[in-house]
């Protein structure tokens, strides 16, 4: 497995090795000791969440607070996303900024989007699945979404449609007006 930086230092991108051939394929998604190494020795996965969603759907973006915050390790099983981090963590030089990456069956990455960070993704492709590992259980009193179209933030979803979204989601309050980490 290869762990690849992006421009913001603690989201990683895991690119696993394939071994293909005529059968098919395999590969390790996962690896406690090889997480911990690049990532934490501190951090524990205890909840595993799967969605499935249509073409077009936006999700997010989410994120939970203290003393509940999550990390999550996101990949896509069927289908194909545009995953997206952004850096909440007001003292952070990186407030607002945002990465994104294409996650697919076919690319087989895996996105590390830590504490601190709102997470949300749009699905580029009909019966999408998303699996994601956390590291801590979801709390629905501290659990909060940042709108996803933030001028502020300015993500370029890279889309040309209406995208579908929830009603929590669109009702979720800007980045100026969200609860943060300090």
């Amino acid at each position: 497995m290869k762990v690849i930086n992006t421009s913001l230092d603690e989201v990683k991108i895991f690119e696993p090795t394939v071994f293909e051939d005529e059968r098919g394929f395999f590969y390790e998604s996962f690896n406690k000791n090889f997480f911990q190494k690049s990532i934490s020795p501190k951090i524990e996965f205890v909840q595993d969440n799967h969605s499935k969603s249509s073409k077009g759907v936006l999700r997010g973006l989410h994120y939970q607070l203290e003393p509940f915050a999550q990390g999550k390790l996101v990949r896509v099983v069927s289908g194909e996303v545009f995953d997206v981090a952004v850096d909440i963590r007001s003292s952070s030089k990186n407030f607002g900024k945002w990465v994104g990456i294409i996650l697919s069956a076919r690319n087989k990455k895996q996105f590390w989007v830590p504490p601190g960070f709102a997470h949300g993704f749009l699905t580029l492709s009909d019966n999408t699945e998303f699996l994601y590992k956390t590291t801590n259980f979801y709390n629905r009193e501290s659990e909060r979404s940042i709108k996803w179209n933030d001028p502020d933030i300015n993500i370029d979803w890279g889309m040309d449609i209406e995208p579908i979204i929830s009603t929590k989601d669109q009702d979720a309050p800007y980045l100026s007006n969200a609860d943060l980490f300090c």
